[in-house]
């Protein structure tokens, strides 16, 4: 598993300006993982239900067994990669967010900042698909088409953990991506990115391969498995789609490697998008239900201790236990330090993440903690997302 280190960077920032994330020495969090892989077939068309009311999404999708295209004006048929940006721009969007901040100091206030990112269109009635990042925290959310029109969006769900948010506007008519299949993707596949580079390069377009169909990276702490593409990807394409030579959406753009090695040289084309099976099933969960629920949970807060303090040594501790969790069932108490999960040693949530990140709903895991200076072994069976749980 790769983690940014050296000099290195993963750049998710989305507009200007280019703020930096910072971490926390300690960490409260609900632990939870995503479940990979859309359910079902993609075929034909399929329907989500939306929040909140009867009626259905729906998003277009290939034709079920159909390969990305290897090659580009090929003599088998596919198009010039020209061809392919006229058909799948359309579908590309600029996303514009607003937000108030507090600035302290002698000539302290309040203060509005303005950041840019991009989206992709998923239904004809106006439903986006963006990266969390892009519009978290925003107050105000604006949408430019690739036709120029002007949009105020409203925000449906987000989902920290997959970095994915769905935004809606008012309109019957767009133009939604074809959805395609990023389980089907291989290494040398080609790669066309669409987005709104540095905030003011509105459906930009840039082409290369799929350099690896999977990269299992930590951002934000989060344990993710990307696509990585040598496609050129700035500040501004967050949020935007990575299309096949065929013009299907494989997936959500959302970081890129950047800085410099040990050495001192400069990195370069390494982008990562997020694949769209896995962005597309949070996506019906944010419209469906607002958050995620199809998610396995521990069923605790947890805090990180990064050094020792007093009594309690460096560790991951439970902070509280959800009610109804399966911690709360098994035993599990605040104050106790997780030693390990299902024989994986936990040393920070990332750890954690990991592991519950190949497990479902249902599943039993043995967690070992310690309490009181003696290690207990605990059988914990996941459950999903709760009603009264602080999930964001």
């Amino acid at each position: 598993m790769s983690e940014f280190n050296e000099n290195r960077s993963y750049d998710t920032q989305y507009g200007m300006p280019n703020k930096e994330k910072k971490s926390h020495p300690v960490l409260l969090v609900l632990l939870c993982t995503v479940l990979s892989l859309l359910s079902g077939a993609l075929g034909g068309w399929f329907a989500m239900t939306r929040f909140g009311s009867g009626s259905t999404v729906v998003v277009q999708s290939e034709e079920a067994g159909t390969s990305p295209a290897t090659t580009v004006n090929s003599e088998s048929g596919n198009k010039t990669i020209s061809e392919v940006a006229e058909e799948i721009s359309p579908s590309v969007v600029e996303i514009f967010t607003e937000m108030t901040g507090t600035s302290y100091g002698f000539f302290g206030g309040t203060y509005t900042s303005r950041a840019a990112g991009s989206g992709v269109i998923i239904s004809a009635d106006g439903y986006i698909i963006t990266n969390n990042h892009v519009v978290e925290n925003a107050e105000s959310i604006t949408v430019n088409t690739y036709d120029g029109t002007e949009y105020e969006a409203v925000l449906v769900g987000t989902d920290s953990k997959s970095d994915i948010a769905v935004i809606k506007v008012n309109a019957d008519n767009l133009t939604p991506a074809v959805i395609g299949d990023s389980s089907l993707i291989k290494a040398g596949d080609t790669a066309i990115v669409v987005g709104n580079p540095l905030g003011t390069l509105g459906g930009s377009v840039t082409h290369g391969i799929i350099s690896a169909a999977s990269r299992e990276l930590v951002i934000s702490n989060e344990s993710m498995e990307l696509i990585q593409t040598d496609a050129t990807i700035n500040s501004g394409n967050s949020g935007g789609g990575l299309f096949d030579g065929n013009g299907h959406l494989i997936g959500i753009v959302n970081a890129k490697d950047s800085g410099t090695t040990t050495s001192g040289s400069l990195i370069e084309g390494i982008g990562f998008a997020i694949p769209i099976n896995s962005a597309m099933d949070v996506a019906q969960e944010l419209i469906e239900y607002g958050r995620v629920t199809n998610r396995p949970m521990l069923g605790v807060y947890i805090q990180t201790l990064q050094q020792d303090t007093q009594k309690y040594k460096a560790g991951v501790y439970i902070q509280d236990t959800i009610s109804g969790g399966g911690a709360e069932k098994a035993g599990l108490k605040a104050l106790d330090r997780i030693i390990s999960v299902d024989g994986q040693e936990i040393t920070s949530y990332t750890d954690l993440s990991k592991v519950l990140r190949g497990k479902q709903i249902g599943d039993t895991v043995k967690v070992v903690i310690e309490r009181d200076g003696e290690q207990h072994t605990f059988d914990v069976v996941l459950t999903g997302s709760l009603e009264d749980s602080k999930e964001g």
